[in-house]
């Protein structure tokens, strides 16, 4: 089975229990040198953090 086609049963079930198949999104923001959030997950909160004083 090619690879775009085991993706797109593995959307298809997906959507099929009623979950919402949303575009991908990159690993690494282009044009951010600052980002070391990625592997946490924590890229959504990088601007929250990085605007603390500890």
């Amino acid at each position: 089975m090619e690879a775009n086609k085991v993706r797109q049963t593995f959307l298809d079930f997906f959507k099929s229990k009623g979950h919402e198949i949303v575009p991908s999104a990159p690993m690494v923001v282009k044009g951010d040198p600052t980002l070391m959030f990625n592997n946490s997950g924590m890229a959504p909160f990088k601007d929250i953090f990085r605007k603390r004083s500890y």
